[in-house]
């Protein structure tokens, strides 16, 4: 079986969103801290980005934040994680948490979360990131996203093969157990990149 030490979770820092998507967080959360995953994430205090923090740190898990200077200086920080890493930019940050991660799952999000996700997928394409990519679809939330993805397999902007870098969870539990069963991606696949 696979081993995981570390995932990195991207997720929101909205506070004005569903209870539902703050109990997902929270779950996840628990699995993590009970399965002695660490979570590498964007260190943010708000929103599922805080919940997720808080749970880890409420049952004994070790979460690592990582976030750039100019957040860090606004305050956006949780004052409380296990680890802090502070980075000159965005794209430093986003390399760091993918180079300190054994996979990722993806949180509903917005548009930094969207941006995260498609651009790890991206990197697996490419042979850049070859660990499990999971989407925690709570309530169908990335239902539209993957109707994208497929269309683009549809209409060959992507091989079908792609649809392997990428698995699909309902449910924190699920989520993390796709990290162990998620197919493996091989480097060598990233020549079908070129379509």
């Amino acid at each position: 079986m696979r081993e995981i030490h570390s995932v990195c979770v991207y997720c929101a820092s909205s506070s004005r969103i569903a209870p539902k998507y703050f109990e997902a967080a929270k779950a996840l959360g628990k699995q993590l801290a009970e399965r002695c995953i660490r979570c590498i994430y964007g260190a943010g205090a708000q929103g599922l980005m805080g919940t997720l923090a808080d749970t880890i740190l409420a049952d004994g898990g070790n979460i690592t934040g990582v976030i750039p200077r100019f957040m860090c200086e606004n305050g956006w920080c949780h004052p409380s994680l296990t680890e802090i890493e502070i980075t000159p930019d965005m794209h430093r940050r986003k390399e760091r948490m993918a180079e300190l991660s054994d996979a990722v799952i993806a949180l509903p999000g917005g548009c930094g979360t969207f941006e995260e996700l498609l651009e790890i997928i991206t990197w697996k394409q490419l042979g850049l990131y070859l660990k499990p990519i999971v989407l925690l679809n709570i309530d169908g939330y990335y239902d539209p996203l993957l109707m994208m993805l497929e269309r683009a397999i549809d209409e060959h902007f992507m091989r079908p093969e792609h649809r392997a870098m990428w698995c699909v969870a309902s449910t924190p539990e699920e989520a993390v157990e796709a990290l162990f069963t998620a197919p493996d991606w091989s480097g060598k696949l990233s020549k079908l990149a070129v379509i």
